[in-house]
């Protein structure tokens, strides 16, 4: 790809960059969001076809005129976003918009065929004729990725794709991309963590604002100079120094034998009898592996689950029954969940639209909207989280996967929240734009918030959280101090053993 350059409504977000791939290698893109490495990829893809450049595949120049001309020449994209249709079953997921028909009629029996293969070289064990939508966030990470390997794969782009994978699912994935390079793959993978970048690469290349920085190999680009290849700047620290908790600080939210039925039905219960409490200024982390519970706690806090859930919840000493999220965020708790695309915004509506909708309440007296309002509320956010936009009516879609998540962010925060459930607030986010994240909830606790944080990267869990409750089976099996806390004691914890505080 050479002089590729793209705008977005008289925006240049790609400007003369250039990627050079080679067969059986793998090559990092890296970048902060919104640096263009999606719009690169899906330019190389066919989903852009308006770009200027041009692209040689093979020594042969190409130019897609859309997503099936590429796929033809052996060009798949695994997406940061998922892409399955939820309702349909994983087979007809993998696929979709590519059938195997004979005379017009599909061919279902060999459909199933190549689909329990590639499932079984994946060592999945997934039920074909279930609903995609059924299967946990992981899973259906896993199914966007068979369904990308589907066929013989010449390049294959992998845009954040152990973001919902747990280490072993992870671990099957990149197996699978060395055997792929073995065969003469050439593979492009866009990652912000950084351990990753660096056991997987051949090569890299950094964009920033739109722009080439600079192509590598791996061994010849120490991680320092590649961050500030990425951000234009020295970062002091990746993770900021946590202040000192107040002693003797108020709990702002105390549980108390706490149960959340399994919304999955698979079990009777997703969290048992659990007892936790969290203090004004303190962050307290959640650990555990997929399936442990972690998450359906957070929703069954939030009221997702109304009548699923017992046992004694209090914020701020208020005895609170989770019937609801609205009488959750009445009492002052505000949930971010892992999935800011299903469950997080509502793509197609204006920045303004998405910050202030948990909000409404409070920003429209007497059930009338307030417009004024809303665009206070919203230009209000935009400068203090520095999100990147044009103005808050521009379509959050537009936004990049870190700018996306600062809204996120700033829809709770405008509730006016006692209390953050963070569930992998981070997830998706390049390392400035994570940087920018770990700050801010610094300043929130300062501020006195107490909050609740689920991260699945064992350094961010380390350095971020004052206390670490690891939960296993629905159960808590560990409480650690920060002074305490090591990778190798969480993960013990995490598969089940009882460990000391």
């Amino acid at each position: 790809m050479r002089g590729i350059g793209k705008s977005f409504a008289g925006v240049r977000v790609l400007d003369d960059v250039q990627l050079t791939l080679y067969a059986g290698e793998t090559h990092i893109l890296a970048g902060e969001n919104g640096a263009g490495k999606s719009t690169l990829i899906k330019i190389l893809a066919g989903i852009y076809t308006e770009f200027t450049g041009e692209i040689s595949f093979n020594g042969r120049p190409v130019r897609f005129k859309n997503p099936q001309a590429a796929s033809a020449l052996g060009i798949r994209v695994i997406h940061q976003e998922l892409s399955l249709v939820r309702e349909m079953s994983v087979l007809d997921n993998l696929f979709l918009g590519r059938e195997l028909c004979r005379y017009s009629m599909l061919r279902r029996k060999t459909q199933r065929e190549q689909a329990a293969a590639l499932l079984q070289r994946l060592g999945l064990d997934l039920d074909l004729q279930r609903t995609a939508g059924s299967y946990p966030l992981g899973l259906q990470q896993m199914i966007e990725i068979a369904k990308a390997l589907l066929g013989d794969a010449v390049v294959l782009i992998l845009d954040e794709p152990t973001s919902a994978l747990t280490g072993i699912e992870a671990e099957k994935l990149f197996a699978f991309m060395a055997a792929l390079k073995e065969r003469g793959c050439a593979l492009i993978y866009i990652s912000h963590k950084m351990e990753e970048i660096y056991r997987l690469a051949d090569r890299i290349t950094v964009l920033r604002d739109g722009r080439w920085i600079g192509s590598e190999r791996a061994d010849a680009l120490p991680r320092a100079e590649m961050i500030r290849w990425m951000v234009g700047r020295e970062l002091t620290g990746h993770f900021p120094a946590r202040p000192a908790l107040v002693p003797g600080a108020p709990a702002l939210l105390r549980v108390t034998g706490f149960s959340v039925a399994d919304p999955a039905g698979k079990r009777d219960f997703a969290v048992r009898d659990l007892s936790l409490e969290v203090r004004r200024g303190e962050i307290v982390g959640l650990a555990g592996l997929q399936g442990a519970g972690n998450s359906e706690l957070l929703l069954g806090l939030f009221g997702a689950y109304p009548g699923g859930v017992r046992g004694l919840m209090e914020v701020e000493g208020k005895r609170l029954t989770p019937g609801s999220p609205a009488m959750a965020i009445a009492a002052g708790l505000a949930l971010v969940t892992n999935d800011r695309k299903q469950t997080g915004l509502i793509a197609d509506h204006s920045i303004r639209w998405n910050l202030t909708l948990a909000a409404l309440r409070r920003l429209s007296p007497a059930g009338w909207l307030r417009p004024r309002r809303e665009r206070a509320c919203a230009a209000d956010y935009l400068e203090r989280l520095a999100i990147r936009a044009a103005s808050s009516d521009q379509p959050v879609a537009t936004l990049s996967g870190g700018n996306q998540q600062k809204v996120v962010l700033s829809k709770w925060l405008a509730t006016q929240p006692r209390v953050l459930l963070l569930d992998e607030p981070t997830r998706g986010v390049d390392i400035g734009a994570k940087h920018e994240i770990y700050e801010l909830m610094n300043q929130w606790t300062a501020q006195g918030l107490g909050i609740l944080l689920i991260t699945s990267e064992m350094p961010e869990l380390l350095a971020l959280s004052d206390r670490i409750l690891v939960m296993h089976g629905g159960r808590v099996t560990a409480e650690l101090s920060r002074r305490t806390a090591t990778p190798e004691g969480i993960m013990r914890a995490a598969m089940g053993e009882e460990a000391a505080a």
